[in-house]
């Protein structure tokens, strides 16, 4: 494995809580909507998302508008988002995870079966409203583990912070296309196709993107 290290004093990482941005950015489309009055065998990411919401919000049993102001966001887009017509930002998607006290992976978890081959762009994809950057759930944590799985696409521009998760959580990167650094610690690694870095997520830390359509499998992993 070619891990490059460097000094560096920055620090942080990909999908992360945050205050939710106005703006909302792009939903990666899975399958078509279905007609009117006929329903879907297969929810759209779209759809998946706004059902997940709604589920989330009734078993904490708060109000649509006690959500929307803890997360800070406007009650309309809230709304918006349970309906399946709003485009959530990654952003926003972790303040509503923070404002339902629940991982983001259950906002975002596919239909599980015993055996199952996802397609990356068919489940809800994340874009950030500050980076070039998106993040896709692959696989969440079963009850007797914690451990999200996420694909992640992104290209070079503006670095992507993240500031320390509880304490506990590991990160674990692989790279499949491209090249991107990661700092924390006081270091910086530069992972190359086929690199493997893990790292304590409970420190702060940085993701940057070196070469265009990079990708990467990104897994959480907290106690």
């Amino acid at each position: 494995m070619s891990l490059r290290t460097h000094s560096s004093h920055a620090h942080t990482e990909p999908p992360e809580s945050g205050p939710a941005a106005s703006g909302e950015a792009h939903i990666e489309p899975g399958e078509p909507s279905a007609a009117p009055n006929e329903p879907s065998a297969t929810p759209t990411p779209r759809e998946q998302i706004a059902a997940a919401i709604r589920r989330e919000r009734m078993r904490a049993n708060l109000s649509l508008s006690e959500v929307a102001r803890r997360a800070g966001i406007g009650k309309s887009t809230m709304s918006g988002l349970e309906a399946g017509a709003g485009n959530p930002s990654v952003e926003t998607m972790w303040a509503l995870a923070a404002a339902l006290d629940i991982p983001l992976a259950r906002l975002l978890d596919p239909p599980q079966h015993e055996v199952a081959l996802l397609h990356a762009q068919d489940l809800p994809s994340l874009p950030s409203n500050t980076s070039n950057y998106a993040a896709t759930l692959l696989s969440a944590s079963p009850a007797n583990a914690r451990r999200d799985v996420y694909f992640i696409q992104a290209a070079p521009g503006q670095p992507r912070d993240s500031q320390p998760h509880p304490i506990g959580t590991v990160e674990h990167v692989i790279l499949g296309q491209g090249a991107a650094r990661i700092d924390v610690l006081g270091q910086s690694y530069e992972l190359h196709v086929g690199d493997y870095l893990t790292y304590p997520g409970d420190q702060p830390h940085k993701f940057t993107a070196l070469e265009p359509d990079t990708n990467l499998v990104f897994i959480i992993e907290s106690s």
